[in-house]
């Protein structure tokens, strides 16, 4: 392989001979020792060799009454001469290259998305300062990761969630306004009922009158913590009930988890490269930290018709790669693991899953089907106005 290859560089050029008695002169040559990699025979009195570059300075020297014309060059000389044909358009090419590589790597536009403008002008002012600029580099990915957590940490009054996104030499930069709200200054008066059928578990009344139990069962609209405060069954004030309930409420969840499991994730993050090919090889240029797994669309920039070398433009998107294969418990504890972080994922901290029960389990070929009974700890707080006494009397 190592000598085909290095064949493949040796230059070599075909020679026309013409001249009386030939067989003559081509026992000359070997005499010589000069090896011949092919011949054509092309009349009577005219053959075509092929030969190494070096040895046609001695058919030069041997050729007496023959006439010697050279027809085509191969291998490195090939090259020479293409490189020397096209000098200025190579030159250009890598200029462009190298202006190209730079310019796809310097900020040329920054979106910020949001309603507010005097948002969008703190997150500018506040990006510059962190290096997000035009026509300055674009910022790496965990550079970027590092300045969303110094943004939020700075404005966690101001600002709850900021996404910035790196598409090209363009910045889109997505925020969510964190709105503080006041609490209500409430003239009507008001009881907390539950907001839907569940076992009461805890009850944290600011004020108002509790009027249900611990493990009392409440459906939905029963009031637990009144706003109506009464002794001797009369009501003598009415107050905003203010608390906070908490009750035991059912979930029944279905879930089919595959025995086979192959997903490829897109992280987010992505990158321009140009890749040199040769060979069928690609070599990344300038891609010092390379994807470990990546989806590639490729567009090819330049290609030799005559080498087998080409540049291209690709966009590289990073992938996690998921290939697992799982037993029937495995399947059955992954679908368990699975339903319950959907249910885990909309709760509060103080709101918790207290039991999951496996109900039916059915098992096809390639899927486990799992039915899941939940038991969870949430708040059912809901507010309801009451009447006044003055209303109902009239």
């Amino acid at each position: 392989m190592k000598n085909s290859f290095l064949e493949y560089f040796n230059s070599k050029v075909l020679v026309c001979i013409q001249g009386k008695n030939i067989e003559r002169f081509i026992k000359r040559i070997t005499n010589q020792k000069i090896e011949i990699y092919k011949i054509d025979y092309i009349k009577y009195d005219t053959i075509c060799i092929l030969i190494q570059k070096k040895d046609y300075a001695t058919l030069e020297n041997m050729k007496t009454i023959y006439e010697l014309s050279i027809q085509k060059v191969y291998g490195l000389e090939r090259f020479k001469q293409i490189l020397h044909k096209n000098m200025y358009m190579i030159i250009a090419f890598c200029i462009g290259a190298v202006l190209l590589f730079g310019l796809t790597h310097v900020t040329f536009d920054i979106e910020i998305i949001h309603n507010s403008k005097e948002l969008r002008d703190l997150l500018k002012e506040e990006l510059k300062q962190n290096g997000i600029d035009m026509f300055k580099p674009i910022q790496s990915y965990q550079q970027i990761q590092n300045i969303k957590k110094n943004i939020l940490e700075k404005y966690k009054d101001k600002i709850e969630w900021i996404e910035i996104e790196t598409v090209g030499t363009k910045y889109i930069v997505r925020v969510e306004e964190r709105i503080l709200t006041e609490e209500k200054q409430k003239n009507e008066i008001q009881d907390i009922v539950a907001k839907k059928s569940a076992i009461l578990l805890k009850i944290e009344a600011e004020s108002g009158e509790i009027v249900k139990n611990i493990n009392d069962y409440v459906k939905a609209g029963d009031t637990v913590i009144s706003g109506n405060i009464k002794l001797n069954e009369e009501i003598k004030q009415q107050i905003a009930a203010k608390g906070t309930i908490y009750g035991e409420v059912w979930y029944q969840a279905t879930v089919e988890y595959p025995l086979t499991y192959y997903e490829e994730i897109e992280t987010g993050r992505k990158k321009k490269v140009y890749t040199f090919h040769f060979l069928n090889h690609p070599l990344e240029l300038f891609n010092f930290h390379p994807f470990t797994n990546k989806k590639i669309q490729s567009k090819t920039l330049w290609k030799s018709n005559v080498f087998p070398f080409s540049l291209t433009k690709d966009t590289q998107k990073e992938v996690k790669v998921i290939d697992e294969t799982y037993t029937q418990k495995q399947a059955i504890q992954k679908a368990i693991t699975t339903a319950t972080q959907k249910i885990q994922d909309r709760l509060t901290e103080k709101e918790q899953i207290i039991r999951v029960q496996q109900l039916k389990v059915d098992i096809n070929k390639s899927t486990i089907i799992v039915e899941l009974f939940f038991a969870v700890m949430e708040d059912i707080t809901e507010e309801k106005a009451i009447d006044r006494l003055e209303e109902q009397k009239d």
